[in-house]
């Protein structure tokens, strides 16, 4: 079972907005995600889904200071399908630990 994220992000349709996700509790000291994250929408194509990238700067997420190479960025849009529907993103990203490890979450968007 893939680890289902407290966090829902919330959006208006038509929005684009930066969605980020937390890894520092996650990682062990001086580990830090690496590559490009695979980011997949579960059950439907409503949404389109890009930048995805590991963060580069220090980021502010749910109140936390994030360090650079621990959190995953990217960017959401809805279509006009999406008023009221809730979707699953599937967030697959890797880190630079000396045997890699492969953080798999899914982050819930809601559309108002």
């Amino acid at each position: 079972m893939v680890l289902k994220l407290d966090q829902i992000q919330r959006m208006s349709v038509g929005d684009t907005e930066m969605a980020a996700i937390d890894y520092q509790d996650h990682l062990d000291a001086g580990e830090l995600l690496t590559g490009t994250p695979t980011i997949l929408e579960q059950g439907s194509t409503d949404l389109t889904l890009g930048n995805k990238v590991v963060s580069t700067a220090a980021l502010t997420i749910l109140g936390s200071t994030v360090s650079i190479g621990q959190a995953v960025q990217f960017s959401v849009t809805g279509s006009s399908n999406s008023t009221g529907k809730l979707y699953e993103v599937r967030v697959t990203t890797v880190s630079d630990s000396t045997v890699a490890r492969t953080f798999v979450r899914d982050l819930r968007i809601l559309f108002d």
